[in-house]
């Protein structure tokens, strides 16, 4: 049976304009000048550069209300649009750092990893095109990395439907075996087993020397035999199953340390660069004891309404006196209306953003003032989003979005701002300390230990408790899993 019910909800709408602040406050300095041009393209009456005696016009809350009825007139909106006092709609900022405004990121010229691939396909000589076309389609299919991912079957399908050509799975394991024969060694394989396999089988061939060749074999052997016992570090298994002293798989182990576990990381990929250049958000430095906060002038740019689009309302204002609009002249006048409008609100968006940047970045700087004055990790204070929040004002959302991509330049290094975040943790004298500073030490710990016979997760417990840390081991393990580093297993050698 249907019921109607009325009932009461309270929900809480972003606006437009919100919701393109939000997204621009994602966004890090780096990619904030695509942002831009995006925006510059989307909209003609957006326009670079400032203009002091540029007019731009309001349109006031009531203005907007009677917008929406009906009747309702343009002269009036034009009237107090072009009436208005001029103010200088921009976004420039005296608070940023201008020796950054005409640097350019350098680019890297590389080539491509499959254009490298398909010239080594061209200079192979196949017997029909149906094989060239296989080895295509193979090479298409290698991953950034170097692996073949995808299975001969599914190759089998994309070849027919793509290319209406039918093939066998024997004759893609044929082309496959001779693509894994091209440079650089170790590409086109499966996994990880076969890739090491195929650049050590390639340096045996080549390999003169007697000693080097026969650790390489051994280290053949261990990689077909007893990959399972190697990845997991088993090495008195190894000695046992090879018949081999420990000198001897040290040096077998040390041929496969050697081996490139990614052959295509010295390539890239179209579009992509083979280096990421930060660009700080913020640059912080010392001038006489006392902290100088700026924000990059990249996030600072000179926006601004394009002048011909007022023009063109002041000219619509003149033709149309003392008499009505038409309804082509009304839609006209409109659509300008609203780009000026849109372009108000990103300049508006852009200025909040520097604001929002600004206030976020002062507050952690007074907030953990002690590290930016000594560059001493031990003196960065337990800090979460909610204590920044409260300081500035703004949500815990906000703060995080403004966290998360965002860097600052300082006299110790280019810093994440996320980084300066951390739960605190009671020591023995009952003080609090970052949770940032006891990872700093249990990272040290690790990197000094003897790696054949690293710690445990217990004795690193211990190792802390010593130090004036109360912390639990499985807290120890946590810590140790977020500074990517194994277990004590794994972390052996011989």
């Amino acid at each position: 049976m249907l019921k109607q019910n009325l009932s009461q909800k309270m929900l809480q709408k972003l606006s437009p304009q919100q919701i393109q602040l939000m997204k621009l406050l994602q966004i890090p300095t780096s990619t904030l000048d695509q942002r831009i041009k995006e925006e510059l393209e989307a909209n003609p009456a957006l326009d670079e550069g400032e203009n002091d005696n540029q007019e731009v016009f309001d349109l006031n809350e009531d203005e907007k209300e009677q917008e929406e009825q009906e009747d309702y007139e343009l002269d009036d909106y034009l009237k107090d649009y072009i009436e208005d006092d001029p103010i200088s709609y921009k976004t420039k900022i005296e608070d940023f750092a201008s020796d950054a405004e005409t640097k350019a990121i350098p680019i890297a010229v590389e080539n491509s990893f499959h254009e490298h691939l398909a010239k080594q396909v061209g200079m192979m000589s196949f017997e029909d095109e149906k094989l060239e076309k296989i080895a295509a389609q193979i090479i298409g299919s290698i991953d950034s990395d170097g692996y073949l991912r995808r299975e001969n079957v599914a190759i089998k399908d994309d070849l027919l439907f793509a290319q209406n050509i039918d093939v066998e799975e024997h004759e893609i394991e044929a082309i496959i075996q001779l693509v894994q024969k091209f440079e650089p060694p170790g590409l086109g394989a499966r996994d990880l087993q076969e890739c090491l396999l195929i650049q050590l089988e390639f340096k045996v061939d080549l390999e003169e020397d007697k000693s080097i060749r026969r650790s390489q074999q051994t280290a053949i052997k261990i990689l077909k035999n007893h990959f399972e016992e190697f990845s997991k570090k088993h090495y008195t298994k190894l000695q046992k199953n090879l018949f081999i002293s420990e000198s001897e798989l040290r040096d077998a182990i040390q041929e496969i340390l050697k081996l490139n576990p990614k052959p295509a990381s010295n390539f890239v990929g179209a579009g992509q660069r083979s280096n990421q250049y930060i660009v700080p958000d913020f640059i912080i430095s010392n001038r006489d004891g006392e902290l100088d906060l700026t924000l990059n002038s990249r996030n600072a740019p000179d926006l601004r309404v394009n002048d011909h689009y007022q023009d063109m309302l002041k000219a619509y204002k003149i033709s149309t006196e003392g008499r009505r609009s038409t309804k082509k002249e009304k839609e006209a006048v409109m659509f300008i209306k609203q780009k000026i409008d849109s372009a108000k609100w990103f300049i508006d968006a852009i200025k909040q953003r520097q604001e929002t940047l600004m206030n976020t970045m002062y507050s952690i700087m007074q907030f953990q003032q002690d590290y930016f004055m000594t560059g001493d990790e031990k003196q960065l204070k337990p800090m979460i989003l909610k204590d920044i929040s409260e300081i500035t004002g703004l949500d815990i959302s906000t703060i995080s979005r403004v966290a998360n991509s965002k860097f600052v330049q300082t006299e110790f290094g280019t810093k994440r701002l996320k980084d300066f975040f951390s739960e605190s943790l009671q020591a023995q004298d009952g003080s609090l300390v970052s949770t940032l500073e006891v990872k700093n030490i249990l990272s040290d710990i690790i990197a000094g230990e003897d790696k054949r016979k690293p710690h445990s997760d217990e004795k690193l417990k211990n190792m802390l408790e010593k130090r004036g840390y109360n912390i639990a081991r499985r807290t120890v393990a946590k810590y140790r899993e977020q500074l990517n580093i194994p277990v004590a297993r794994l972390r052996k050698e011989l």
